[in-house]
């Protein structure tokens, strides 16, 4: 009997634990993430294209980013917090890949020449794991749609703040920029 009322007790505790963490610390802690990598959103309507992307900016804050901060060769969500999200309202092309209309979550894999850029159909409610400290994503590859490989090239000054922007100079490109890096992926129809 009294095995039962401690082992009952036992679960009573953990259930308020679990609960005060879900509804109580999980939401505090994307709160106070988000004044860190403040949530933005980049819109283009032009020229046919309805297209926005979602994502959290982390700063520099005078640390080597790429192959430090976010290593080669390893997937990152692509800014901080829950990972980017590209949604477009009709279909697209990235490089030559057809992307059909949707929301996806945007995945790369930086390297030191080249960035592997993937199109997921899930968008999960996190970038990454709790239990790997941020090191292990939540992306699911079984939900890839699309993956290009696209250059890296340097900029001349220092990008403080991660930057996803919509640029249109001859072509159309979603612009990744931070720290002393862009990266362009050619968008068309």
């Amino acid at each position: 009997m009294r095995i039962k009322k401690w082992f009952l007790g036992f679960a009573i505790v953990i259930a308020v634990l679990f609960l005060a963490f879900k509804f109580i610390a999980w939401p505090y802690m994307k709160e106070e993430t988000k004044k860190i990598s403040p949530q933005k959103t980049e819109t283009y309507t032009q020229n046919g294209y309805d297209l926005s992307v979602s994502y959290s900016s982390p700063k520099k804050k005078g640390r080597v980013i790429f192959g430090n901060l976010v290593p080669y060769n390893a997937v990152w969500r692509t800014g901080a917090n829950e990972p980017t999200t590209l949604t477009t309202k009709s279909d697209i092309s990235i490089i030559d890949k057809k992307l059909p209309a949707g929301s996806y979550s945007l995945w790369t894999v930086p390297g030191p020449d080249n960035w592997t850029i993937i199109f997921n159909k899930e968008i999960p409610d996190w970038g990454v794991t709790l239990l790997s400290g941020g090191a292990e994503t939540t992306r699911n590859p079984k939900a890839d749609v699309l993956t290009v490989e696209v250059p890296s090239r340097p900029i001349t000054s220092v990008q403080e703040s991660f930057e996803i922007s919509f640029k249109n100079q001859e072509s159309l490109n979603l612009s990744l920029a931070w720290d002393q890096l862009e990266v362009l992926v050619p968008i068309n129809k």
